[in-house]
């Protein structure tokens, strides 16, 4: 089983990601040994000691101060984003266990129908998808094609061939579906399929297991997407996330009325190949 990453991963990570000049340090002259900044300049720049920084990153020490946290996260050049995650990392020893998955309620559902034709569909924390009204199954071409427990986004990213076809922007798509998952690990370590996931994406896909490693951290939010579908051609659609509970989110595709992508929108609903009603049914 893969462990999802925790305090001192994200800590070596950002520390291997800032050269000495971005924090007014000299270059030096030579290689350096250590990628990035090393342990005992993180440390100065925190003002905390070598031995308690070291401690940190080795996961012996699991109870800093949020003086010391903020403090790290400054000398580590962290951005809003990544900052609360870093605290939400420090606060993970005293979180509950996540509780199981919670069904879609029923107006939920109707929602999905109520915005046709725009896609769209409900995720769990891990991205598997647990409803979607047609126009939502049908834009991810090929995600039908696969059995109901295997339809995760994340999975048909890295997984799935039609996917570097279907995204017009691929590379974008796979460094902010691993940024997102790295968020839930930090929010919800205990979240139910996560490390499962996690070990079946690094273990087929090793641009999965790079992004991994560099340890971005990004949570879902709207923005402009391309799709090259093969039955109704190229797409630019607008997205929103829409936090629906502690454990769903629903994802919206918009275009504009009497655009070309507002047309092709009513022609996934047509596609023969996909059912009229929720892409999984209701319990």
């Amino acid at each position: 089983m893969t462990a999802v990453g925790g305090l001192g991963d994200f800590l070596r990570a950002r520390r291997g990601g800032i050269k000495p000049t971005d924090v007014g340090l000299p270059a030096g002259t030579g290689l350096r040994r250590t990628p990035g900044l090393r342990r005992e300049e993180i440390a100065a720049l925190a003002g905390v000691s070598i031995d308690y920084y070291i401690r940190l990153e080795q996961g012996r020490e699991n109870n800093p101060s949020w003086a010391v946290l903020d403090s790290l996260a400054d000398a580590l050049i962290l951005d809003e984003e990544e900052r609360a995650h870093l605290h939400a990392l420090a606060r993970r020893t005293t979180r509950h266990s996540n509780p199981g998955p919670e069904a879609v309620r029923s107006g939920i559902h109707q929602l999905l129908q109520t915005v046709r034709p725009c896609p769209a569909y409900v995720l769990n924390q891990v991205s598997d998808l647990l409803a979607a009204n047609p126009e939502g199954l049908a834009l991810f071409h090929g995600l039908a094609d696969w059995p109901v427990p295997r339809r995760n986004t994340a999975r048909y990213t890295f997984l799935h061939p039609a996917a570097r076809e279907l995204f017009a922007d691929w590379q974008h798509s796979a460094a902010t579906t691993v940024a997102n998952l790295h968020a839930v690990a930090a929010a919800h370590p205990d979240a139910p399929g996560l490390a499962d996931l996690i070990e079946e994406l690094t273990e087929h896909s090793p641009e999965f297991a790079k992004l991994w490693q560099r340890y971005d951290i990004r949570r879902r939010r709207g923005e402009l997407k391309t799709f090259r579908h093969p039955r109704v051609g190229t797409l630019t659609l607008t997205y929103e996330v829409l936090q629906i509970s502690e454990s769903q989110r629903m994802s919206i595709y918009q275009a504009a009325p009497g655009s070309a992508e507002h047309d092709a929108l009513h022609l996934l609903a047509m596609l023969d190949e996909f059912p009229t009603g929720p892409a999984i049914p209701r319990d």
